[in-house]
């Protein structure tokens, strides 16, 4: 039976730090981790007062200034806390995806865990990653199994192919695990598949390579709040370990992917092109099975313990 962490570390068990918090995942889990009565410090990269005031109402909210490129911004914003949840925010004079950003990402990821390993109250990070870190390799659609959480990306293929946001994925999250397991922090990955979000677009840098995705049957999607419950669950569960794929949608036959194309392009009049392929459904080719386990078993523990 999956059981909860109970953080009996100290008076700062309930603390958790949620850097960068202006993005969608980040506020979704300040709000929820607030919700659940931890003491949440929230940080952004800019001092931005509005960023500040949308989510200051709360006594337990703290908010820092934290840049991953400023290595005491962070260990300030750290101090005090028992868990990290970390998800990668691109700087605003380089929010644009492509070979220089893998390196951006990848020293921005070595800087926030090497900023853990000396923070003495740190008991577990969640680090943010991407399903693309998982799915891109030369041999991708002749695997005689499903890709799950064993599955890497090939850095030589994304280069390649200017997959830029995959191969930034790629390389950060293998830099923070290897810091992670030359340091001995306790780290657990939450791949995540395309984060469903009222402002996402075509530009989005996940889709570069969808219709590959698409026809190799791991073009996957997931809701914000999935996405944040997962964190949460990853990070209060002390069995879970390693790296877990979250997603809750497949895209694999043509309705849903016209449907997603509506959303994406709404400003389309012209309708879908009917074809002998409306009807084609593609095989799902990558599996959540570890995620789903956790998250199943770590409910029905929390309503036994209720």
């Amino acid at each position: 039976m999956a059981t909860s962490v109970n953080c009996s570390f100290n008076d700062n068990s309930r603390t958790v730090c949620v850097m960068d918090a202006s993005t969608h995942l980040g506020s979704a889990l300040v709000h929820l981790l607030l919700h659940q009565g931890y003491t949440v410090h929230a940080t952004f990269q800019h001092h931005d007062a509005g960023e500040v005031q949308s989510v200051c109402s709360d006594e337990k909210l703290r908010v820092f200034y934290a840049d991953p490129f400023d290595y005491h911004s962070i260990t300030n914003a750290l101090k005090g806390c028992c868990g990290l949840f970390y998800c990668f925010q691109p700087p605003s004079d380089h929010s644009t995806y492509d070979e220089f950003m893998a390196e951006v990402e990848a020293r921005a990821a070595h800087n926030v865990l090497e900023a853990c390993a000396q923070t003495d109250t740190m008991e577990k990070v969640v680090f943010t990653s991407s399903v693309t870190a998982v799915i891109w390799n030369e041999g991708r659609n002749t695997a005689s199994s499903d890709l799950d959480e064993k599955n890497w990306s090939d850095i030589n293929f994304c280069k390649k192919y200017k997959l830029w946001h995959a191969l930034a994925k790629t390389l950060a999250e293998k830099t923070a695990w290897a810091l992670a397991m030359d340091r001995d922090i306790n780290m657990v990955t939450i791949n995540g598949g395309l984060l469903m979000t009222p402002d996402l677009t075509i530009t989005n840098p996940y889709l570069k390579g969808a219709a590959e995705m698409y026809e190799d049957g791991v073009f996957v999607t997931v809701d914000l709040r999935f996405m944040a419950e997962a964190h949460i669950c990853v990070f209060e569960d002390i069995s879970s370990y390693g790296r877990y794929l979250c997603f809750n949608h497949v895209i694999n036959c043509s309705h849903d992917a016209n449907k997603l194309a509506q959303m994406l392009l709404p400003s389309s009049d012209s309708s879908p092109p009917q074809s002998s392929e409306e009807t084609r459904i593609y095989q799902q080719r990558i599996s959540n099975r570890k995620l789903s386990t956790l998250m199943m078993e770590f409910q029905n523990d929390q309503i036994l313990t209720n």
